[in-house]
């Protein structure tokens, strides 16, 4: 009789006990959910007026650095700026502004700027050394502008490519290309390395070389040369045209042609004089030789 009775009233003392930690647990939660609820609601009456005044700050600040953005467009435009320039100060002055920006309005929050600066420094130097080669397209273009090897409009060879100049970016250079392609060059390897910038003279020169027979008249082919650099217009008297017999070739007899043009005649001389040397000459009968082999075939007879 008394082992069932141990038994119950050890049971109902777990129970009691279970309902007795169940009950602390739930007033320990309370109380911290409370708590925390009275720290939201704390924090939230002192920020929430500072971290409202921050977004309209920062947004109104957006707005009014896109304005000033262009209003310096506009400016640099009305002050013949060079066009090289404007696109890389514009973006330059709208980072700067934002940057700036930024920082007001962290500060405006209450964030401890003496530190912020500390850690921005050290982050910067982190992103700095793993962003090297980009800061340094930043330098490259920084000495393109300050040095003014091209400009906006011009003709450039660079880097294996060909095309004119439509933008400098603080980053890259922005080239067309004859056939309407768009090139991104970066700006560190085209401040330090080679390039041809057939744009920088007014005037180029075209060469030529033509060839007649060995049984042709040279003092006619020389004639007939000097004729048609005449009749055009577009080619330039002074410096004065030259005509000369460059080469005496394997079959033919070369004359070297050298005339100068405006920079923005130059394909047009070069295409159209290659075609009415050929027609001039045909008309001349003075033959363009080319290359030919001769099959000679012999019956030996038994």
């Amino acid at each position: 009789m008394l082992q069932p009775f141990v038994f119950h009233n050890i049971e109902k003392i777990l129970f009691l006990c279970r309902n007795f930690y169940k009950q602390i647990i739930i007033i320990i939660m309370e109380s911290n959910v409370q708590g925390y609820l009275n720290t939201a609601i704390d924090l939230a009456i002192v920020y929430a007026p500072k971290l409202l005044l921050a977004i309209i700050t920062l947004l109104v600040g957006f707005y009014v650095i896109k304005v000033i953005t262009k209003t310096v467009k506009k400016m640099m435009v009305k002050r013949n700026v060079d066009e090289s320039l404007q696109p890389f100060f514009a973006t330059l002055i709208n980072a700067l502004l934002k940057v700036l920006l930024i920082i007001s309005v962290m500060g405006m929050i209450g964030i401890e700027m003496t530190s912020f600066i500390a850690i921005l420094g050290a982050a910067g130097l982190a992103i700095g050394m793993a962003l090297s080669g980009t800061l340094q397209n930043f330098a490259g273009g920084v000495m393109i502008l300050i040095f003014k090897p091209f400009k906006v409009g011009d003709f450039l060879e660079a880097q294996g490519h060909m095309g004119t100049v439509k933008e400098i970016q603080i980053f890259n250079t922005i080239l067309k290309s004859p056939d309407n392609k768009t090139i991104i060059l970066p700006n560190a390897p085209l401040s330090s390395g080679s390039m041809i910038n057939y744009s920088t003279e007014p005037e180029r020169r075209v060469d030529f070389s033509f060839g007649i027979g060995y049984g042709d008249d040279i003092d006619k082919a020389s004639s007939v040369l000097k004729r048609l650099i005449e009749e055009d217009e577009r080619i330039l008297k002074t410096p004065e045209p030259f005509v000369a017999v460059g080469e005496l070739a394997d079959s033919s007899v070369n004359f070297t042609v050298r005339v100068w043009v405006k920079g923005e005649d130059y394909w047009g001389v070069h295409f159209d004089m290659i075609e009415k040397v050929k027609k001039t000459f045909d008309k001349e009968n003075l033959s363009i030789p080319f290359p030919q082999r001769d099959i000679h075939v012999f019956n030996e007879k038994n």
